[in-house]
C-alpha cells in the first residue's frame, strides 16, 4: 500500500529525540538532553550508581588513574590505585569537579560503588575489591582463592552514611555466601559481593541479590539474596535466586513490587538466556527465573511515579550504548514492553553501560553510566528522560 503525502509529512515532523510510543501511540519517553558528570583525562572511570538524596544527586563510581597517561598499552578495570569517589548536583546537569572520597581499600582496589538511600536517609554504598600478588605468591596460598591475572579477589564490603555522604563508616563485611569454597587471600572465607541495586522494602528490610562462585576451579556463578533488618550492619541468607549447571548468573539489582514479589535483574552471559528476571512471590523464601528475552546488561530499575518502572541497561552490540524499557507495575510485560535507545555513540569498542537510573520529578528521570568518546576517553556520563504519563 502507497503511503500517503499527508502521512510522510507527519512522520517528517517527529522529533528526533522520541524514544518510544506508548499504548496510547503518544511518545512513551523523550530525551531532554545528554550531561557530562565526570570527565578527566588523568583517571578513568566506570561503574556510577546515583542517588538523590535530599536537595542533592550523588552519583558514586570508581576512579583509578589513566595508566596509558603513564606509559602502559591499556587502562584495566583492576588497579591498586582504584577508590570509590562521588560528585554532587542540585539540577542534574551541572555537578561538583573534584569529586569526594568515600572509601580507599587499604589492602587494594575497589569497584563497582553501589548507592541506597534508606527511608530515613542513611547512605549505604556496597563495593568489592582486589589485590594484587605475584604468582609466587599466589601459588603459596594453601586455600582456594578466585585470581586472574595475578588479581585476588578481597570480597565484598559495605560502607555507611548519615550525614549525606559528607564522611563514611565502614568497612562492614557481610558473611560469605553459604556453601561457598571461596576464601580471600589471608584464608578468611570471602565476604559476599555482587554489582548492582540493593533495595529497601516496604517493612524496611534491605535486599541485596549477591553472586557466588560455584565451584573450583571456576567454571559457573549464582546469585543468592541477602537480607538485613539493621540497616546493613548484619546481613543474612535468604535464598538461591538463580542458579543452573551450566548458565552463568552473576551482576544483579533487586527490586519490590507494589504487591510485595522481590524481582531480581539479572546480567547472564549466556547465548540462550541474556538479560534474566527471578521472582519471588513469598518475600524472598524461594525464586523462579526465565529469561527476558532481549539483550543487555548489567540491569537497574526504578519506580516511577505512577508505579510502572524504568528499567535501563548497557548494549553492547552495534550500535553500542544504553537503553532501556519501561514495564507496568509488577514487571510482568518486559518480553513486549518496547526498547528506548538512549545512546548508540559509544566510541572505539565495546566497553559501555552499568547504567543506573533515578528518579527527578513528576516526569523526568536522570540516567547515569560511562561511555568513551570517538578520541577514546571515557568519562561518566548521564541522560535526562521526560517520561509520558500512561
Amino acid at each position: 500500500m502507497r503511503l500517503s503525502l499527508q502521512f510522510l509529512l507527519v512522520l517528517a515532523c517527529i522529533p528526533l529525540e522520541i524514544l518510544g510510543l506508548n499504548s496510547t501511540g503518544q511518545a512513551a519517553a523523550r530525551k531532554i538532553k545528554d550531561v557530562v558528570v565526570y570527565e578527566d583525562s588523568m583517571y578513568y572511570v566506570a561503574f556510577p550508581s546515583v542517588v538523590k538524596s535530599g536537595d542533592e544527586y550523588l552519583v558514586a563510581f570508581r576512579r583509578a588513574p589513566n595508566r596509558v597517561m603513564l606509559g602502559e598499552s591499556h587502562p584495566r578495570h583492576t588497579d591498586l590505585n582504584s577508590y570509590l569517589v562521588m560528585v554532587r548536583s542540585v539540577d542534574g546537569e551541572n555537578w561538583s569537579r573534584e569529586p569526594e572520597l568515600i572509601y580507599a581499600h587499604p589492602m587494594g582496589g575497589s569497584q563497582d560503588p553501589c548507592l541506597l538511600k534508606l527511608d530515613d536517609g542513611t547512605l549505604l554504598c556496597t563495593s568489592y575489591g582486589w589485590t594484587h600478588l605475584p604468582a609466587e605468591a599466589i601459588a603459596k596460598l594453601e586455600q582456594p582463592v578466585y585470581s586472574e591475572g595475578g588479581w585476588v579477589s578481597l570480597g565484598g564490603y559495605i560502607v555507611r552514611s548519615v550525614d549525606n555522604g559528607k564522611t563514611w563508616e565502614g568497612p562492614i563485611y557481610p558473611p560469605a555466601v553459604e556453601g561457598a569454597v571461596y576464601k580471600d587471600p589471608i584464608g578468611n572465607p570471602m565476604p559476599a559481593y555482587n554489582r548492582g541495586a540493593l533495595c529497601q522494602s516496604k517493612s524496611g528490610r534491605i535486599f541485596w541479590v549477591v553472586a557466588a562462585m560455584d565451584d573450583y576451579p571456576l567454571t559457573k556463578t549464582s546469585n543468592h539474596l541477602l537480607y538485613s533488618d539493621d540497616k546493613g550492619s548484619t546481613w543474612h541468607y535468604s535464598a538461591i535466586v538463580a542458579t543452573h549447571e551450566k548458565f552463568i548468573f552473576n551482576e544483579a539489582s533487586v527490586y519490590e513490587t507494589p504487591k510485595g514479589d522481590i524481582v531480581a535483574f539479572i546480567r547472564t552471559e549466556n547465548p540462550e538466556t541474556r538479560a534474566c528476571i527471578a521472582r519471588s512471590t513469598d518475600g524472598g523464601k524461594t525464586f523462579t527465573w526465565q529469561p527476558m528475552g532481549f539483550y543487555g546488561h548489567p540491569l537497574a530499575a526504578v519506580r516511577l511515579p505512577d508505579n510502572r518502572v524504568f528499567l535501563t541497561y548497557g548494549y553492547r552490540e552495534k550500535p553500542c550504548g544504553v537503553r532501556a524499557r519501561i514495564l507496568n507495575e509488577e514487571c510482568t510485560d518486559f518480553a513486549t514492553a518496547e526498547e528506548i535507545i538512549l545512546r548508540d555513540d559509544n566510541g572505539p569498542g565495546t566497553d559501555v553501560g552499568y547504567s543506573w537510573p533515578v528518579v527527578m520529578d513528576d516526569n523526568r528521570v536522570l540516567v547515569v553510566y560511562y561511555i568513551t568518546k570517538e578520541d577514546g576517553l571515557r568519562h561518566i556520563g548521564g541522560t535526562i528522560v521526560e517520561i509520558a504519563p500512561k
